[in-house]
């Protein structure tokens, strides 16, 4: 049994919460928040106690990882804090708000002797597993290119201040405006490209802030870029763009490109998101077929989209277990579950480390728009 800590009771933990029942081997030895209603309600409703005070809650004895659920902005201060009093860290996207803050997390883990790992933990997922077989499995042959995308519709249009998680945790509309999408989304594209390619060698990044006027209770808010592109030249050999925004309709898939074929994963944010693999010398579906013989007999293109190849069977059935509701279908616990099986064998998690500053370091580039770069980290 792993004892953990959750500082940080927003709309996020709700995810974890929600996931956290489906290992039996963690347990959540209490809770912390600045806000002491948001806290109170928090725990009335998950029926989880309660610390007074971070000092409390990082001098917990038998806790051994805070799982780092504050703002963005407070992750490193929090990181450091963990790491002096000897803890080990699950902390969501980024470790810090720049490169320098986010490094000198990692090397204080390792000059301590703990574990930091980062979040999200979709590259963790089911369907992360069932590419990277067919992938290795040479399905598509070597992989030479990949579009993923990151794109989460109109935000701002939506009734985004109203929703609420089921603790009833505001959504941070205002905040994740100020802070920029990217730093909050792109990792759940680059944890996916990182974990199938490898490390990053250079890139391209952009980021503009499209639409500056988010609307009503938006007025006077430094509002951070809403769309963010990254071409990113992996040491495999991999060539990849990465967008992602607040605007465009919503679209979380990924394509991979292969010298015999291509896969494609509908939804990055569903654990066992449908996966479709088609091949170059293969024939292509009947529908697939009927509607490219429609339009060009029409000369015109259909209104509707359709997956390209074949979906392909998961190994084996889904483990009974929660998730989520959509669109948000990740195993959130997944992340701190596999960080505590390794530790238990005395191993490293894969996102951990320096593999885990690498990823700050590319959502950060891409964030900025910092143009060409080559990322100072790697593994």
């Amino acid at each position: 049994m792993t004892k953990i800590a959750f500082v940080g009771t927003g709309f996020v933990a709700d995810y974890y919460m929600t996931t956290l029942a489906n290992y039996p081997g963690l347990t959540v030895a209490g809770v912390w928040d600045h806000d002491a209603h948001r806290l109170a309600q928090f725990c009335r409703f998950h029926n989880v106690p309660a610390y007074g005070s971070l000092e409390e809650c990082l001098g917990e004895a038998e806790t051994a990882i805070i799982v780092n659920l504050t703002t963005p902005e407070s992750h490193f201060e929090l990181n450091c804090a963990a790491l002096n009093a000897s803890k080990h860290v699950y902390c969501e996207k980024p470790l810090g708000m720049t490169f320098e803050e986010a490094r000198e997390v990692v090397e204080l883990a390792e000059a301590k002797g703990l574990t930091v790992c980062g979040a999200p933990a979709n590259g963790l997922s089911d369907a992360q597993k069932l590419v990277a077989g067919l992938i290795a499995d040479g399905r598509i042959g070597k992989p030479r290119l990949a579009y993923a995308e990151m794109e989460d519709g109109p935000v701002f249009k939506d009734n985004w201040a109203e929703w609420a998680s089921r603790s009833g945790a505001k959504w941070p509309g205002l905040h994740e405006f100020e802070v920029g999408c990217t730093l909050e989304h792109a990792g759940y594209g680059l944890s996916w490209l990182v974990s199938l390619f490898g490390a990053v060698e250079e890139g391209q990044a952009f980021s503009a802030l499209t639409f500056p006027d988010k609307g009503a209770g938006t007025a006077g808010i430094d509002m951070a870029p809403d769309f963010a592109v990254g071409c990113l030249s992996f040491r495999s050999g991999v060539t990849a763009r990465l967008t992602c925004g607040l605007a465009a309709p919503r679209d979380r898939s990924l394509t991979i490109v292969g010298d015999e074929g291509t896969i494609v994963v509908r939804d990055l944010w569903d654990d066992r998101s449908p996966v479709h693999l088609s091949r170059f010398d293969g024939k292509r579906p009947l529908l697939q077929r009927l509607a490219g013989r429609f339009e060009r007999s029409r000369g015109q293109v259909l209104p509707l989209r359709l997956v390209h190849g074949r979906p392909v069977a998961y190994p084996a059935p889904a483990k009974a277990g929660k998730l989520p509701a959509f669109p948000s279908q990740i195993d959130f616990a997944r992340g701190i579950a596999v960080m505590a099986e390794a530790m238990a064998a005395g191993q490293m998690p894969f996102f951990s480390g320096k593999r885990a500053l690498h990823l700050t370091e590319l959502a950060l580039a891409m964030s900025q728009g910092v143009g060409p770069f080559k990322p100072r980290s790697g593994f």
